[in-house]
């Protein structure tokens, strides 16, 4: 790799949950690992009174609870700590851009990192457009003219609520940042095995030929975790599960698993790719908006601390879609996420379909299990083909069986990293393909947001389950009678 260019991160929010669990044991970890560049600085910008110190104490604090395995007792972590400043402003007063304006003037001065800089918003979503407003005003949104050749701005999800508002949001960002400049940041696109997706398809002759509706019957996706809104029932309740997770995590791995395959690896060709998979997606109908979709509630999620006792915000949702292209013509994607649902995990199952019932049309049609193909995002990553196998014995009985790659056991000496030391890396290096590009988010909008807007229509069309399930029963019937749900 070749030596990146110096930089200042600017950390708007650097006192919030995101920063402590994710943010600083992310940059220290690509610090240790000597993936920064020489020159780089971390500056704080956030409300709180504190100093530089009190910062690095509370860094040292988060990187001790959320990353225990880096060291914070050696001459590695003191270097860390010597580049991380910290200036106290406000977000919505101008006076607070022209000191962070002067401060990082100061540091490019005394540590030579000529004005590149990257700003990231960990910070609320409705802070996001004040804060770009003020960045702009400022005279910070641009490489000043013979200082620092690039100026960054990483945006952090919900990427607006509906189509309206991430056009907005779009709209006030190309006010002062060009696209290239813009990295809206899904933590799913930096997990290996989502990434792994592309060389899958594109690497190995043996299953692109297989990747078209005359091979495969239908395409599962599932986002499921096992906990529920975990105190931060105020905020859940004003997204619900379809924002928080389908509109980003579950559409951009569908869009890796149904797009074409790219001219080149390059940022652009990649998301130009991943665009056209989306806006292929037909839009539901009014008919489809009762049929194609379920929402479903948690018992016990209005008693949860933040959540008003009638509330109909999902806890789950699925979806059964169809991408009217040549290649996916008639094959269903189904889409589903949770909380409280039996178990954490992330995976694509691809069902292919089944054999013609001529060599075994005496055995019983399910003794015949046509083949499955699973990609698993999260835990235990890896890739596992179901296949028929004969049993040992006199007689023929199939029986299927597991042909399994894991990441674990491939790669011992290389252990998985966080997704955030992939996609920050990225952002100082220039590379855009792991985040989103705005058409791309406002496609996924377009797609998503009737479904809402019939979903506060339909206050009566929100299924209980139980804690533990997979969901409301009513999920089974957008399957139809001869699919069933993958239980991971």
């Amino acid at each position: 790799m070749s030596e990146l260019d110096p930089c200042t991160f600017v950390l708007f929010g650097a006192t919030g949950d995101l920063t402590r669990r994710k943010l600083a044991p992310a940059l220290y970890a690509l610090f240790r690992e000597g993936l920064l560049p020489p020159k780089f600085n971390v500056l704080a910008y956030a409300r709180r009174e504190k100093d530089d110190e009190a910062f690095r104490a509370d860094l040292k604090e988060a990187v001790k609870k959320y990353a225990p395995d880096l060291p914070t007792n050696d001459d590695q972590w003191r270097a860390f700590a010597s580049l991380c400043f910290y200036e106290r402003g406000e977000f919505d007063q101008p006076e607070g851009y022209r000191a962070l304006k002067e401060r990082l003037d100061a540091l490019d001065t005394e540590r030579g990192a000529p004005c590149n800089r990257i700003y990231y918003l960990a910070i609320p979503p409705e802070q996001y457009e004040t804060v770009i407003e003020c960045l702009g005003s400022a005279g910070l949104a641009q490489a000043e003219e013979g200082c620092g050749r690039w100026t960054r701005i990483i945006v952090e999800k919900p990427f607006g609520y509906d189509a309206e508002t991430a056009r907005q949001l779009n709209n006030t960002l190309l006010t002062h940042f060009t696209e290239e400049q813009i990295y809206r940041i899904d933590h799913y696109l930096g997990k290996e095995t989502v990434q792994n997706i592309l060389v899958f398809r594109f690497a190995n002759e043996l299953f692109e030929p297989l990747w078209n509706h005359r091979f495969i019957d239908h395409v599962q996706i599932t986002v499921a975790e096992d906990i529920g809104v975990e105190g931060r029932g105020g905020y859940f309740d004003q997204a619900g599960i379809a924002r928080d997770i389908l509109q980003n995590h579950g559409l951009q791995i569908l869009s890796l698993v149904a797009m074409e395959p790219p001219v080149s690896l390059d940022a652009d060709a990649v998301r130009d790719e991943k665009v056209k998979a989306v806006r292929a997606i037909r839009p539901l109908s009014a008919d489809e908006l009762q049929t194609a979709v379920v929402r479903g509630q948690y018992d016990g999620y209005r008693t949860e601390e933040g959540v008003p006792p009638d509330s109909v915000t999902e806890t789950f949702a699925a979806l059964r879609l169809h991408i009217d292209n040549w290649r996916w013509g008639g094959t269903p994607f189904f889409l589903r996420a949770g909380k409280y649902l039996p178990e954490r995990v992330t995976e694509v199952a691809i069902q292919f379909r089944r054999i013609p019932q001529v060599l075994f049309a005496k055995m019983e049609r399910k003794a015949v299990q046509p083949n499955l193909l699973v990609i698993r995002i999260q835990p235990n990553e890896g890739i596992f083909l179901q296949v028929g196998a004969k049993e040992p014995g006199p007689a023929m009985r199939l029986t299927p069986v597991d042909m399994e790659f894991s990441y674990k056991e491939a790669f011992p000496d290389a252990p998985i990293a966080d997704a955030y030391e992939r996609l920050l890396l990225d952002a100082v290096r220039g590379d855009a393909s792991l985040f989103a590009r705005g058409d791309e988010v406002e496609a996924a909008w377009n797609l998503l947001t009737p479904v809402l807007h019939a979903w506060q229509e339909r206050r009566d069309t929100i299924h209980p389950y139980f804690k533990g399930t997979w969901g409301p029963a009513k999920t089974n019937d957008l399957l139809g009678p001869d699919r069933a749900w993958r239980e991971p």
